[in-house]
């Protein structure tokens, strides 16, 4: 699954960048036992329907002509939203300062969901954010998804 992903941010990027935007992310899931190709994009100032409609109608040739995924799925466009999941270095980067929800994949003392801001990201992929005046840091392997929280 990470070659699918990582063939179609290839192709999407330079397409969604010509559309204006910011290729946020690519995700190849099974659900319900359909798969689903997403690409997640992202704009300075806030993303459309006409946004996503622009970049899945200039995507999905360039798809269908390179022929990444041999099996059949939906293709979905749409907008990373105001409560993203941040996935990559550079995400944490960028929101550094910011208020996040980190979820656990085992719970710590009967708790699975901390929120707070994130202070750091470590190179081995460590999470770090401050609580109520406390520091919590996670490594990789604890955290299940960290997502951007409003308010």
């Amino acid at each position: 699954m990470n070659k699918i992903v990582e063939l179609v941010t290839e192709i999407a990027k330079p397409i969604v960048e010509a559309q204006g935007c910011e290729l946020w992310d690519v995700e190849y899931v099974s659900e319900g036992g359909q798969w689903f190709l997403r690409i997640y994009i992202d704009k300075a100032d806030g993303v459309s329907i006409e946004d996503c409609e622009a970049v899945s109608r200039a995507v999905d040739p360039i798809l269908d002509e390179k022929d990444p995924i041999e099996s059949s799925y939906t293709f979905e466009v749409s907008s990373a939203g105001l409560e993203r999941s941040l996935t990559k270095p550079a995400h944490f980067q960028r929101f550094l300062g910011e208020n996040v929800e980190v979820k656990l994949y085992k719970a710590i003392n009967g708790v699975k969901v901390f929120s707070g801001k994130l202070e750091a990201y470590g190179e081995d992929g460590s999470v770090t954010i401050s609580q109520n005046g406390e520091t919590l840091s996670f490594t990789k392997k604890q955290v299940a998804n960290v997502r951007l929280r409003l308010g």
